[in-house]
């Protein structure tokens, strides 16, 4: 109202002494200060009745008509008082000219709070209009002062700048109206002003180039125009906008703009096709530059325009992006989580920016806002920045606010309410969700406690059931419990701790609390529950305990089924390896504890079955497997049932024993040898179960792991020394294991550099003493030990399969010899060579082919090889073993059985294989003389051999005694240190008669 009533009065004010100013031209002087006076007032009472957020720029326009006032007032002043006659230049000049740089500011000050960035395509669009206007004051206004010959040079240039000025004020006035933003009533009146002015100062200067300007001529409307409108300006309420940030808006390029844009551009052709028809050009370099200028203008102006749409396309797909995320959100922070990585990716990269969602008191107007103006709370969260985008979110009073720096937040107003009304829609849709859910919620409990398997109780401050959920027949076998005590339906010993229980919830201690206890049904079965137990007793609805009851009985059965498989051997029920390390930890923590005490001694025992491969390999995994159960039976009956014994994989047994001396530990690890030496009884038939053990004890060992492992390398050093041994951990056992890993190593080196040697033992005919042929037998030539026998590196070399490399070697190297004693002496005189095979070279893939290929390369006739090989291998009915034995023999090659009699006794493979000869092991021979058992077990052999038409070789003859023995038996043949030690290739050679042939073996 005040406004109104301040604008009506200046209004009425300027016109009536607009119209004293023409009705008495005498006194023009105090009329003209007077409109100056008031109009610099209208400024400064606008500044101070509307408070803008900047006021200088308004200050500086007063300051401007404050310049242009006092030049009217000292131009009055010369004329009128002192006579002069159009005095020009004078200091009046001085004030004018300072008018137009004073109003320049003010624009621009206005241009930078409202826009608050450069506005590229706006600055475009006003430059191209003020060249073509700049073209036409310099053809019709600056021109003819530049051309005149009456004027003096400081006339001139004072001339010039009056039309420079209008040119400065003209752009600066032009980027103000083409800035995008939305034009108030101030910034159309303060347009009325400006018009006037540069109408007047136009008139003017063509007034002053004929030289008849003369005061209260109708020119000087236009200056009165631009003092009221100007001071208008400032009274109106618009004239806080033009110093508040406005919303940034692309610029559209409309056709009034591209129609006023073409007829600036347009100018310039057109000044110059006048001044081509008038027959004189006078401005072409003028024109020139001022057309080649706007041509720029108008290729970056459409730069601008594909830059803006890039910028559109890039913004929308933001949107798009964001839109989809927000459908997809499933609450409130999922959609401010959305709305963050939005404006993240709509701000330039490095702005820094806030975003915050706050619970107002009232819903706000959205829009750019001062921070300053905002609630204490906002405030707060936004200090950092002047200006914040706000936008309200949902049907719950809440409020967007985005603060960053003004420029930025200008560019992204638009785009950031669409954003913002997406995201209410988002949390809109959640709300409502919410209450369509809750709503059905009750339908849909009453339906899920009906159908529920828990049991729900309603309890009393007597502990009597007020409500039993449907459920509580199957569990409880009735569903009629209301009215019973609680207790009825609980086991007597469980009632303790269900009443504690109780009593917490009640006292408040916990809000909720959960234990398993043991039920029983109305029939009296018992079982396990979970029960959960809160207090709603303040809840109306309920009014008492409520208690969830949960049959975990068959869980808890598989839980401990599970926990039981986890710390157990699923094959034999023992202690798997988790299992038996953490009771070895808990032994050693025992004994350091008790050391003080001198209280006894932890012990550790790792067992290992010796040929539990061999077992597997020849009688199947079943019979494996089943060896492994009673191998771990027999093992905890020698032990106490407070020990501990353990399969930690495979064939590898345990055992943790705390015994009260190291004679105790040793007798136990004697008294787990000797039990598993005797044979076990397994689907019909005797298998070996003979074991290795090794023994640490904490008198070595002050860790669990370094317990494990010392008895680990125990166990090693006892494999080592034969089958059927243990060994108890000493310190000089790290010499023996680290001899054993040398002398691998070195084996492996031995294979590469090929350093084994053959030598040849004879078999000779018991009657005659004659050889029959020889047996191969490898020897190692250390390079720094000499020749090494077999029994110090052939176990080795199984262990880490270069059994087989070697095998190939020595079966080479003896055919290779024998094909060279076959070329150099008559035909028939070597009939025989016999090779040891291991079962696993004879188990490796392409065996039979590599023995073909070996004989053709050798040239040695099939017949002539015999290969031994364990009686092992024959125990399991393999179809491929006895198909590569039929393989052999049609090519010709002879089988024999080596150390026959102390492998598993199992008789059946000598019907279905096809064996040549059976080899007595040395063993029974020595014994043979003084042990009539011996005796009857080698006559035993040979009857059989005999009735199944094979050949009989005993090994290992050394007495005279043993060959006139095995005479009287019948066996034919023998080998043995009687009649030769193993002979060099030379020595064997010799003993091959030249002319004669061997006898032939039956």
């Amino acid at each position: 109202m005040l406004t109104r009533t301040l604008s009506t009065w200046f209004a009425a004010w300027m016109a009536l002494l607009t119209v004293a100013f023409y009705l008495w031209p005498g006194q023009h002087m105090l009329w003209w200060g007077a409109i100056g006076l008031s109009s610099t007032a209208g400024v400064l009472v606008g500044v101070v009745v509307h408070r803008p957020r900047r006021r200088w720029p308004w200050l500086l326009l007063a300051a401007a008509l404050v310049a242009f006032g006092a030049g009217d007032f000292l131009y009055n002043l010369l004329t009128d008082v002192f006579g002069m006659t159009n005095p020009f230049p004078s200091f009046s000049d001085v004030l004018y000219l300072a008018m137009y740089p004073l109003v320049a500011g003010g624009l621009l000050g206005f241009i930078r709070s409202r826009t608050g960035r450069n506005d590229r395509d706006s600055l475009l669009d006003a430059t191209t209009l003020t060249i073509g206007l700049a073209l036409l004051a310099w053809i019709f206004l600056i021109d003819p002062y530049v051309r005149s010959t009456e004027l003096t040079l400081v006339q001139k240039l004072v001339s010039i700048a009056y039309p420079l000025g209008d040119v400065l004020t003209l752009a600066v006035f032009a980027r103000l109206i083409t800035g995008g933003t939305r034009r108030s009533a101030s910034i159309v009146i303060l347009g009325v002003g400006t018009t006037g002015l540069l109408g007047a100062d136009v008139v003017y200067g063509l007034i002053q180039l004929n030289g008849s300007w003369h005061v209260g001529g109708p020119t000087d409307l236009g200056w009165v125009l631009c003092y009221a409108a100007w001071a208008a300006a400032a009274l109106h309420p618009s004239m806080v906008e033009l110093t508040e940030p406005a919303r940034s808006q692309t610029v559209d390029v409309g056709v009034r703009r591209i129609a006023l844009l073409g007829a600036a551009s347009l100018i310039a052709p057109g000044v110059l096709l006048v001044e081509a028809s008038l027959g004189t050009v006078r401005d072409a370099a003028v024109i020139a530059v001022m057309s080649g200028v706007m041509f720029v203008l108008v290729l970056a102006r459409l730069a601008g325009v594909m830059g803006n749409h890039r910028q559109s396309m890039a913004r929308e797909r933001e949107l798009r992006e964001a839109t989809t995320t927000l459908v997809s959100a499933a609450d409130a922070a999922e959609t401010m989580a959305a709305v963050r990585h939005a404006v993240d990716r709509l701000l330039p990269d490095g702005v820094a920016h806030t975003v915050v969602l706050v619970r107002a008191e009232r819903v706000d107007d959205p829009g750019l806002v001062r921070v300053s103006g905002l609630d204490p709370a906002v405030r707060e969260l936004l200090r950092e920045y002047s200006s914040a985008l706000r936008h309200p979110l949902g049907i719950e009073r809440d409020m967007l606010y985005v603060g960053a720096p003004t420029e930025a937040l200008q560019a992204l107003q638009t785009t950031f309410e669409v954003l913002a009304s997406q995201a209410a829609m988002a949390l809109e849709r959640m709300t409502l969700t919410a209450e369509v859910n809750r709503r059905s919620s009750e339908a849909y409990f009453r339906t899920l406690i009906h159908n529920t398997s828990d049991v729900i109780l309603i309890v009393d401050e007597h502990d009597l059931i007020q409500y039993a959920s449907p459920s509580a027949g199957a569990v409880f076998g009735d569903e009629r419990l209301a009215g019973f005590e609680l207790w009825e339906f609980v086991a007597a010993d469980e009632r303790p701790r269900l009443a504690e229980l109780l009593t917490q919830v009640r006292g408040g201690l916990h809000a909720h609390n959960q234990i398993d206890l043991r039920a029983e049904r109305v029939d009296g079965i018992g079982l396990l529950v979970e029960v959960d137990c809160r207090d709603l007793r303040d809840d109306q609805t309920v009014g008492g305990l409520v208690l969830t009851v949960r049959d975990v009985t068959e869980r808890r059965q598989l839980e401990e089924q599970l926990i039981r498989q986890a710390f157990h051997d699923a094959l034999t029920g023992l202690a798997n390896r988790v299992l038996f390390q953490d009771r070895v930890e808990q032994a050693v923590a025992r004994s350091k504890r008790d050391q003080h005490l001198d209280q006894g001694l932890v012990g550790v025992l790792f067992i290992d079955l010796d040929d539990f491969k061999i077992v597997n390999d020849t009688l199947g995994h079943a019979v494996g497997d089943a060896l492994l159960i009673a191998v771990g039976e027999r093992i905890s009956g020698a032990l106490r049932d407070t020990d501990t014994v353990a399969r930690l994989g495979g064939d590898e047994f345990a055992a943790l024993i705390e015994a009260e001396s190291m004679t105790d530990l040793e007798l136990t690890a004697e008294r787990i040898i000797l039990a598993l030496a005797e044979p076990f009884e397994i689907a019909g038939q005797d298998v070996n179960g003979i074991s290795s053990v090794g023994l640490s004890t904490t008198v070595d060992a002050s860790s669990a792991e370094e317990l494990m492992r010392q008895a680990d390398l125990a166990l090693y050093v006892a494999k080592g020394a034969g089958k059927g041994q243990w060994r108890r951990y000493q310190s000089d056992l790290h010499t023996a294991v680290l001899e054993r890993l040398e002398l691998r190593a070195a084996l492996d080196q031995a294979v590469k550099e090929q350093q084994f040697v053959l030598q040849y033992q004879p078999i000779v005919d018991l009657d005659t003493g004659a050889p029959l042929g020889f047996e191969a037998l490898v020897r190692w030539n250390h390079p720094t030990r000499g020749m090494i026998a077999p029994g110090h590196f052939i176990e080795v070399a199984e262990e880490s399969g270069l059994i087989v490399p070697m095998g190939r070697m020595v079966l080479q190297q003896a055919l290779n010899t024998v094909g060279r004693w076959q070329r150099s002496t008559a035909p028939g005189a070597l009939r025989y060579i016999s090779v040891n095979v291991s079962v696993r070279q004879f188990r490796t893939p392409g065996f039979v082919e590599e023995v073909r290929q070996l004989l053709r390369a050798s040239g040695v006739e099939p017949g002539t090889l015999l290969l031994e090989i364990t009686e092992s291998l024959l125990l399991r009915n393999d179809e491929q073993v006895k198909a590569d034995f039929d393989a052999l023999r049609a090519m010709g090659v002879r089988l024999a059985i080596d150390d026959f009699g102390t492998g598993y006794s199992s008789l059946s493979y000598l019907q279905h294989m096809p064996i040549d000869v059976l080899k007595i092991d040395k063993s029974f021979i020595d014994d043979m003389l003084g042990s009539k058992q011996q005796r009857a077990v080698v006559t035993a052999i040979v009857t059989l051999a005999q009735t199944l038409n094979l050949a009989v070789v005993a090994e290992g003859v050394e007495e005279s005694a043993q060959a006139e023995a095995l005479r009287d038996m019948g066996c034919p043949y023998g080998q043995g240190y009687l009649f030769a030690r193993p002979l060099s290739e030379p020595d064997a050679f010799a003993l091959i008669p030249k002319a004669a042939p061997f006898a032939a073996m039956a």
